[in-house]
């Protein structure tokens, strides 16, 4: 470190970096009164220097490496499934000696003539994919990409006009091989090509999957073009540098072998030999653990645009890994920054940058949560590539902060809640031909509240919701709508006036996809939420082959379902409708939100 950079990080901050300075630089800076020592070599602090010297004391890092189960719970049952859920420590090596067979696909796949790619799964399987469509550009040659993973019927359709289907390549992927969703996805679009390959439209596809699933076995059935056989003990969400996230990534035509080197930089910079204090996983790991034993359990991402679908990346992760038995980490993405004076106490901020590009409004806000002694850490992403080291010390810290919670990190015993419902809903469906939604408690021009009743108009309905909130609590927005710049926006801006007017935290979830990521965390983590459901009518809708009802069906059995699991934990929700126009029905209700927050702010 030079002495320019030394005297950057005097006061209370930590930098860790790696011996030649080859894994992506972390910089913490926990508030001057946490500060107990100085050194080059690391940095201790007082709130998280015990829990140090705890893992150091208890071996944890050799013991993680070693897959001692034990880590994290004692119950036989749950030490079983923790131990066939640790293969993500290796994968980088198994990935690299796939790597000819996989670039070679990928260039039999170009040579083929193939010009897309579409990416179909739900959560884990799909995030990675998501961050490597929006960060890189398909080299020469590659394909481009598209992720779907949502049964909104609107995106489906217009994903389908963007696409030559002879030229395209179908991915299907899940780990289980029964997850709906994408089984959903297959079939539809299985039938689109076949219209106009016939019996060799399975020329068009490849699946991801575990060994001997049905979804393996339907490709095989299918003749798919190829099938990837995953890990079986990598779960979804830790499963970026997997087949699920590279087999895309190569067939972009980017270059896994620099990703895949880029990635074992920062696990060997996380390996059993090097101490806790210096380990960049092992370190980021106690800060959060022990930031959300003293309250700051909101996760707050501060990410520079072109990162901005990493932050999708890790509100997987963490929020399905660590929101459970009433406890958690809310990763809040999105939220653009603000003063320090619309954060309450409960918020650990986490700025991640690409180096040497710069985003002078943001990189403000950022030193004025420094001027605040806010508890900040600092992520340098070197290169576009080095992101493959994020995915590594991200799954490590993450895998600590679990042990640091007494949970554990490896289940999503929620998310099957939501499931259930939504195939009982569909079971409906199928002997009633329909869904039976109940009748709402109020409506103002085409918005439809579902909620328990007693207001005598929209603002006063809103405000006796959003009054339930304390300190310490969040607001969800659940979107189950199709995603557009304009409906986001829209959606950013009620967020933000919730959280200047509450000074509480806010996300934004588009459903189905946040069923498999802070879903899980909306019901086994902490009862600090007040969600706010979101639904319209589908201004198209596309039928599913063999199914007795369309994707839109399938839309709202989720919504319902979602709900049912929501109320049934006890959780504070509201749904509103916003009708056929979604712009329209989002922008009357950020004016009542508007009259709402003034209402109440005012007392009157």
């Amino acid at each position: 470190m030079s002495d320019k950079e030394k005297g950057a990080v005097k006061a209370a901050r930590i930098e860790e970096q790696a011996p030649e300075g080859r894994t992506n630089r972390l910089v913490l800076n926990l508030g001057r009164q946490d500060l107990m020592s100085h050194d080059t070599a690391s940095f201790q602090v007082a709130r998280v220097k015990p829990c140090l010297e705890k893992l150091k004391k208890e071996r944890f890092v050799e013991r993680l490496w070693q897959k001692d189960v034990g880590l994290w719970k004692e119950d036989a049952a749950e030490q079983e499934q923790i131990g066939h859920a640790l293969g993500w420590l290796d994968v980088a090596e198994k990935m690299r000696e796939n790597l000819p067979d996989l670039v070679g696909f990928a260039r039999e796949a170009a040579a083929s003539g193939f010009s897309h790619v579409v990416h179909m799964g739900m959560g884990g399987n799909s995030l990675a994919p998501l961050v490597f469509q929006h960060m890189f550009e398909p080299a020469p040659g590659g394909l481009s990409l598209s992720v779907l993973d949502t049964t909104d019927p609107v995106t489906i359709a217009a994903l389908e006009q963007r696409i030559d289907l002879e030229k395209t390549l179908f991915i299907v992927a899940s780990k289980s091989g029964k997850t709906a969703e994408p089984l959903a996805f297959d079939d539809y679009f299985y039938e689109r090509v076949k219209a106009v390959k016939g019996e060799k439209a399975g020329e068009n596809f490849v699946a991801v999957t575990d060994p001997g699933t049905p979804l393996a076995i339907s490709a095989g059935e299918r003749q798919f073009r190829r099938v990837f056989l995953n890990f079986s003990d990598i779960g979804g969400r830790y499963s970026a540098l997997s087949y699920f996230g590279l087999v895309p990534a190569a067939l972009m035509g980017l270059d896994v072998e620099g990703l895949i080197d880029e990635a074992l930089h920062m696990v060997h910079a996380c390996g059993p030999s090097v101490p806790v204090q210096e380990n960049p996983g092992a370190l980021l790991g106690a800060v959060r653990g022990e930031m959300a034993r003293v309250g700051r359990d909101k996760v707050t991402f501060l990410l520079s645009p072109d990162m901005a679908a990493f932050g999708m990346w890790l509100e997987q992760l963490i929020a399905e890994s660590t929101g459970k038995e009433g406890t958690g980490l809310l990763p809040v993405t999105g939220e653009p920054a603000g003063t320090p004076l619309v954060y309450g106490s409960d918020r650990l901020f986490v700025h991640i940058y690409m180096k040497g590009r710069s985003d002078p409004k943001l990189e403000e806000a950022v030193r004025m949560l420094q001027t605040a002694s806010l508890p900040l850490v600092f992520v340098e992403v070197a290169a576009p590539a080095a992101i493959s080291q994020e995915f590594f010390r991200w799954e490590v810290a993450t895998a600590i902060a679990g042990a640091i919670l007494g949970i554990n990190p490896f289940d999503q015993p929620n998310v099957q809640e939501s499931k259930d419902a939504t195939d009982r809903l569909l079971s409906s469906v199928r002997e009633r031909g329909s869904l039976t939604e109940p009748a709402p408690v109020m409506s103002h021009g085409p918005l439809s509240f579902f909620s328990r009743d007693g207001a005598e108009n929209p603002g006063e309905l809103l405000w006796d919701f959003l009054s339930q909130g304390h300190p310490g609590d969040y607001v969800a927005l659940l979107a189950y709508l199709p995603f557009d710049a304009s409906t986001d926006e829209l959606l950013q801006t009620i967020r933000l006036r919730l959280r200047d007017a509450l000074r509480l935290a806010t996300t934004v979830g588009y459903g189905p996809r946040f069923l498999h990521s802070t879903g899980q965390l909306h019901k086994g983590g902490p009862d600090t939420g007040l969600f706010i459901q979101l639904t319209c009518h589908d201004a198209t809708d596309v039928s599913i082959p063999r199914k007795p009802y369309t994707f839109g069906i399938f839309k709202k059995a989720q919504a319902m379902g979602d709900l049912e699991a929501l109320t049934k934990h006890g959780r504070r929700v509201m749904r509103v409708d916003l009708g056929d126009d979604v712009k329209k029905g989002l922008s009357l209700l950020r004016q009542l939100v508007e009259r709402a927050v003034i209402m109440g702010t005012k007392g009157v």
